[in-house]
């Protein structure tokens, strides 16, 4: 038995054809199906009831689509604006943070100044990091000349190996 997947679109597919077939071959009594007892008109608008709630998924995934493309169409439209206003109100009000908290925006962090060990450690980093990479300066470069190898002329070798007489034109000796 192989199990397919059943669709949304299948599963709409299904449904309108199990209303067609209920509409146009009608059971003559009730219908007992998963332990309910349905008369044909109900058994349809159960059956009407799944495929309206599919097509308003539908309808809703769409407009759920179209709303965020808007929503991304603004955000590209409005947010440069957004970041540049927030430039000014750093700018302007930098020294005053309550006033940049009533902004919902912080102050920027002013760098702490590197201790003697820290730059003398960033110094011999940085100095490993050219040595491992290779890296020179312009003067360093210009001192720096490339070489060609010199390669030996090739020399093919023009002597063939010997070949062998051919055993069909001979006929062996018996003595």
């Amino acid at each position: 038995m192989s199990t397919t997947k059943v669709t949304k679109a299948t599963l709409e597919q299904r449904i309108r054809g199990l209303i067609a077939g209920t509409q146009k071959h009608p059971p003559t009594g009730p219908l007992t199906v998963g332990g309910a007892t349905y008369t044909a008109t109900a058994l349809v608008q159960l059956l009407q009831s799944l495929a309206d709630a599919l097509g308003a998924a539908d309808s809703a995934k769409a407009s759920w689509q179209e709303a965020l493309k808007n929503a991304t169409d603004v955000k590209a439209k409005v947010g440069p604006v957004v970041q540049a206003y927030r430039s000014w109100v750093v700018v302007t009000y930098g020294n005053a943070p309550a006033t940049l908290a009533d902004y919902d925006v912080t102050p920027r962090k002013v760098p702490t100044p590197l201790t003697a060990e820290q730059l003398v450690a960033k110094a011999t980093k940085a100095e490993a990091t050219r040595k491992a990479r290779n890296t020179m300066g312009k003067k360093q470069k210009k001192s720096v000349k490339g070489t060609v190898p010199t390669t030996a002329p090739v020399t093919s070798s023009a002597a063939s190996p010997p070949v062998a007489p051919s055993a069909a034109g001979s006929t062996p000796r018996v003595p």
